[in-house]
């Protein structure tokens, strides 16, 4: 007789970290493909080997590709070596930080708040040599911003801290 063929899959091994992250992630990329979509194009831009969609689409079909990887790889999380605690006050202050960010640049400018955005950010990552905080977040910004709008040509708001002087 046949014997049936028995799973060794268990709920540990098929929820693992790695899995339920890769799922999350293919379907923040499905959604983010399908937002793609509705990008506008100017007439006759359906001609054009570049358009405003092709990096989104691009993105959307390189997300996809890594999540269904890491879904067929994931390990266990005893064999991944995933990191079993979580340090919810850093995830807290990165989220207080981010949304600080967010009205920071309205009112401060893309280069001044984003400088402060890494110099926080490296702080509460345990860094705290002023030379490295410093050194490594503004002249980064100041070299982001030139590249952006020197290079590429694309237009900052410089923040109302800047257009009421």
């Amino acid at each position: 007789m046949l014997d049936k063929p028995t799973s060794n899959l268990t709920r540990e091994q098929l929820l693992c970290r790695d899995r339920v992250g890769a799922l999350i992630f293919l379907l923040v990329c499905i959604l983010y493909g399908y937002q793609t979509t509705h990008i506008p194009m100017f007439p006759g831009d359906e001609y054009e080997p570049f358009t405003a969609r092709t990096l989104p689409t691009l993105l959307t079909y390189i997300g996809i590709g890594l999540s269904l990887i890491l879904l067929v790889t994931g390990k266990p999380d005893s064999e991944s070596g995933a990191v079993v605690g979580f340090n919810w006050k850093l995830l807290i202050g990165f989220l207080v930080l981010m949304g600080a960010y967010g009205f920071g640049l309205t009112y401060l400018g893309f280069v001044l708040a984003t400088g402060l955005f890494l110099l926080a950010g490296f702080y509460l990552l345990g860094e705290r040599r002023k030379a490295v905080l410093f050194g490594a977040s503004f002249p980064f910004v100041v070299l982001f911003y030139l590249l952006l709008t020197k290079v590429l040509d694309i237009y900052l708001e410089p923040g109302l801290i800047y257009t009421v002087w």
